[in-house]
């Protein structure tokens, strides 16, 4: 059995004296792959280094919506640069909107539509952020599209009501469950979660946040608990965790062009 966790940051600091020990925990969890996003390009050196230590690792690169002190025009410019610099990159992201921390709607839009211009020049996906800011995200990219065609890419740490969920499935994105899936208080995800098709349903962690249950009280998330993520998700949809994890392995692959690893391990 494989499993993909398809938003990571292990690079932050919380992860530094024992990657190796996470890295071995990953494997023997199953974990066959990860993509490691991206909060500003300044990350990217860093990012590069941990795919070069571990080969399992792709990675993107982006401008978070709530870094909009560090946005400039040029910006998208150097994203674009950095994404063209190495085959390893399968993404540009984390991108999008954050209208819950935030105020600065207007940057974010205008960073946002940048680079989904450099996702759709270089044919990458985008990793997109969306916390209360759904409507504006549909327009945004229901826009976009009429402009210059489609763009793919995946709603990663997906928290909208199955209403919304249907909007970004209606324009073609994948959707990613977290943790928060798991979260007893959490029944409109859940609801989602049950909706989404099974060509459309990724899972994640985003650690080193949102441990999942039954490992709430860890203060780090890390790769390894996607199986947690992973189970919750197979048992809210009836089926079981072979086969929700063989779905969202090659769904994975199929969206970041990801590798047809031969690694496999059995997980009790």
């Amino acid at each position: 059995m494989q499993l993909v966790d398809t938003h990571v940051h292990i690079n932050f600091d919380s992860f530094q004296e024992d990657l190796d020990a996470v890295a071995a925990a990953w494997r023997q969890a199953g974990v066959a792959h990860l993509v490691h996003s991206c909060v500003e390009p300044s990350e990217f050196k860093a990012i590069q280094a941990i795919a070069d230590r571990f080969s399992e690792v792709s990675f993107a690169v982006g401008l978070h919506p709530l870094d909009m002190d560090k946005w400039t025009p040029s910006l998208a410019g150097q994203i674009k640069k950095l994404a063209s610099s190495d085959q390893r990159v399968v993404a540009i992201g984390e991108t999008g909107l954050d209208f819950f921390k935030a105020d600065d709607h207007d940057c974010q839009i205008e960073a946002f539509k940048a680079q989904l211009a450099v996702a759709h020049e270089l044919n990458l996906p985008v990793i997109i952020h969306c916390r209360d800011a759904a409507p504006a995200m549909r327009e945004v990219l229901q826009a976009f599209w009429e402009e210059h065609g489609p763009v793919q890419g995946v709603m990663h740490c997906w928290t909208g009501t199955p209403e919304e969920t249907q909007w970004f499935l209606d324009l073609g994105f994948y959707i990613s469950f977290s943790g928060i899936v798991t979260f007893k208080s959490a029944t409109q995800v859940q609801a989602s979660a049950q909706m989404v098709g099974c060509d459309r349903i990724l899972v994640e962690t985003d650690c080193p946040f949102l441990s999942p249950v039954p490992k709430r009280k860890e203060k780090r998330n890390q790769p390894a608990n996607v199986l947690h993520v992973a189970e919750f998700v197979a048992n809210l949809r009836g089926i079981s965790l072979e086969d929700l994890a063989a779905q969202t392995t090659t769904n994975a692959r199929t969206l970041f062009h990801l590798p047809d690893t031969s690694f496999s391990v059995t997980t009790s």
